[in-house]
């Protein structure tokens, strides 16, 4: 399976984004998708994830401000970013588990939100 992020940019603080990612088979075949971000000198982190059965978990931090969703029609993962902040700065990428862990990913997109 391939995952292909696209939508990322360059926001003010306070704007809003929707990131996409387009899989090559359907997006429920999996146990859950997520996104992930990591911003410069540090580590990656999960931001938000949905199960199979559409459960969803959020970050503390994005918790209100982002909502994760999938079209299976179209194979597309979307993560809706609202009041953006500078500390959402990362690269965001788009992941799949398969069993147990998140073991297909895409190449990522940059977020970079100005104060």
């Amino acid at each position: 399976v391939q995952l292909v992020e696209s939508g990322g940019g360059l926001v003010q603080a306070g704007g809003s984004l929707r990131l996409s990612c387009a899989a090559s088979g359907s997006i429920f075949s999996f146990n859950a998708m997520a996104w992930h971000r990591q911003a410069p000198g540090k580590g990656r982190e999960l931001v938000a994830s949905i199960s199979g059965g559409g459960t969803t978990y959020y970050a503390d931090s994005v918790k209100g401000r982002f909502i994760i969703s999938g079209d299976n029609a179209k194979n597309t993962l979307y993560l809706q970013m609202n009041s953006l902040k500078p500390d959402d700065t990362a690269k965001y990428y788009c992941a799949a588990k398969r069993l147990f862990t998140y073991d297909r990913w895409g190449q990522g997109t940059q977020v970079t939100v100005s104060s």
